[in-house]
């Protein structure tokens, strides 16, 4: 140290070894950055607006050490030149002047350890840079730290995840490897990638992949594989489309579909042994389960007009029975496989089969209901028109009607008893009268509750003839069908009971008794005009109705003479 009269601050010139910086590949000393920066107090700004000039092409770590030396270097210079020589100042120069550089000492000491733990001290000079963290090798695993923060808070930012990263192409290519419920499942994860989802299905190659084809197979497991096939496909559908409006929902579905031949009215020529209506329907079902009356009524009416049904339908009912052969079969196979079929509640059904025949009066509504569930050709798919009112039929043949009706008067609010009544007479109407026996048929296969309720709206409407002659034909029917004649015995007793008066209850088992005669003779007229060769039919018919009859009768003695009897 030098002694009180110099002009010199107070103070070691040569730094220490803990002020050595490293800058680039050497290492400065306090001395360097002493001769770099200047002596004079004067040249302090201009070193500072240097050094900033120099920052881009800088180490920041160098930088900030150097700025830090150089500014304890000059505060204690400024100090010295600051400071006057008078007599009372020489006295506390030196205590004041080491106190200074003390204190600047611990400052950068304080601030080389902060900067080894990537902290910030308070004390630093306002003009002093620090960065976060010293680019060395040794800290190159944080590096990869800060790049998995990174790509974490990129995660979180895209609902999209990781796959934002990836392009469009190679999503899709991702997608061609999942199955179609994995898919659909995946396309729950956000809006972002359903979004991507629906884009995968809309390309040509995705909607090859997911329309699968071979609806002609007459292979039944292929068709089952096929079916729960577009059972997922539908899910899938109704996951990804599950933010938008009905209406597109319907119509982004719609156009997919159309790109197979099969799924259009009139695209394919194999109707009968194709499967892509059934397909089509299950789709649909899996599509809309769940969906409210208002928007099933939507898609009823997205599909009519799509398909042009209602302009087709009205063509079929101003046409005579089997002008539009081919037309009548393909309105036939799309209700049925794509909206009746594959429901598994009867409600569901029977929502849709009002949805069909209401917009239609009662005549027209007795039609298309034969049109849909009255007996077919499975050879050809010609619908027999004329065989209720020519032959009789047999119950398979007859069941599809009476199911149908019977779940109308079961499950639809929309239809009255008086409704199926109407419906009931319509359909034995048409295209001609019924054979009475295909009618007791029609009655029988609609159920116990039903037939009864038909009955008895004839009994109280006073039509005790037509009454009686049913009565007649149920019996030959359980004849020949094998049903108990101790359910007509019970029918016609319940029947009785609703007759108002004891009169019209008398002329009601009496015109019983007159409708077997006359049947009985009209078969044996015929026999005796046509020969018993010709005819076997008629001859088949008269031996059952005389059975019945005797049936019948031993059934009323024994309800008669019970008490007797027991």
């Amino acid at each position: 140290m030098r002694e009180s009269g110099t002009s010199f601050p107070i103070g070691p010139r040569r730094a220490p070894n803990h002020f050595a910086v490293r800058a680039g590949s050497g290492t400065r000393s306090r001395a360097d950055w002493s001769a770099a920066f200047g002596r004079e107090g004067g040249g302090l700004g201009v070193v500072r607006k240097r050094e900033a000039e120099k920052l881009e092409t800088q180490n920041l770590s160098s930088f900030a050490h150097s700025l830090l030396f150089s500014n304890c270097r000059n505060f204690n210079h400024n100090i010295y030149y600051k400071e006057t020589l008078s007599p009372k100042n020489k006295i506390n120069r030196k205590k004041r002047a080491y106190s200074a550089w003390e204190t600047s000492l611990n400052r950068e000491r304080t601030a080389m350890k902060a900067m080894e733990g990537d902290e910030v001290p308070l004390g630093i000079n306002a003009f002093t840079l620090i960065p976060n963290q010293k680019y060395r090798r040794s800290c190159r695993h944080l590096q990869s730290k800060k790049n998995g923060d990174r790509l974490e808070s990129f995660h979180l930012q895209y609902n999209c995840g990781y796959f934002q990263i990836i392009p469009v192409e190679i999503f899709h290519k991702v997608l061609c490897y999942l199955s179609v419920t994995d898919i659909s499942v995946l396309s729950m994860a956000s809006k972002v990638v359903g979004t991507q989802v629906v884009g995968y299905i809309s390309t040509s190659s995705g909607i090859r992949r997911l329309l699968l084809e071979g609806f002609h197979s007459t292979d039944i497991s292929k068709k089952s594989i096929a079916m729960e096939h577009y059972r997922s496909l539908g899910l899938l559908f109704k996951r990804c489309t599950l933010l938008l409006p009905t209406k597109e929902r319907l119509k982004f579905v719609h156009n997919q579909l159309l790109k197979n031949p099969c799924f259009r009215m009139g695209g394919c020529t194999m109707l009968i042994q194709c499967s892509g209506f059934a397909c089509f329907g299950m789709l649909l079902q899996t599509l809309i389960a769940g969906w409210d009356e208002l928007e099933c009524h939507r898609v009823f009416n997205f599909l009519n007009e799509n398909a042009n049904l209602p302009r087709k339908m009205q063509s079929v009912v101003c046409s005579r029975p089997g002008a539009t052969r081919k037309l009548e079969l393909q309105i036939r196979l799309y209700y049925r496989r794509v909206l009746l079929d594959h429901w598994e509640h009867q409600c569901d059904i029977a929502f849709w089969l009002t949805r069909i025949l209401k917009p239609w009066p009662m005549v027209n509504q007795a039609r298309l209901l034969y049109l849909l569930y009255g007996p077919m050709s499975l050879s050809d798919g010609q619908i027999h028109w004329h065989h209720m009112t020519q032959l009789p039929a047999s119950e398979d043949s007859i069941k599809g009607l009476a199911a149908a009706v019977r779940l109308l008067h079961e499950n639809a609010k929309e239809w009255t008893a008086d409704d199926i009544f109407t419906l009931l007479e319509e359909l034995a109407g048409f295209p001609q009268e019924w054979l009475l026996e295909n009618s007791a048929r029609l009655l029988i296969c609609c159920g116990n509750n039903m037939c009864f309720t038909f009955l008895a709206n004839k009994a109280v409407n006073g039509r005790l003839n037509e009454l009686a002659t049913l009565i007649v034909f149920l019996s030959l029917v359980c004849e020949k069908d094998g049903y108990c004649m101790d359910w007509t015995v019970k029918m016609v007793h319940r029947i009785c009971k609703v007759i108002p008066s004891s009169e019209s209850r008398w002329n009601f088992l009496q015109a019983i008794e007159k409708v077997f005669a006359r049947a009985t003779m009209d078969m044996i007229e015929s026999l005796m005009f046509s020969g018993l060769d010709e005819d076997e039919g008629v001859t088949y018919n008269m031996y059952n109705m005389v059975n019945a009859q005797a049936e019948f009768h031993k059934e009323v003695m024994l309800c008669a003479f019970s008490n007797i009897l027991t």
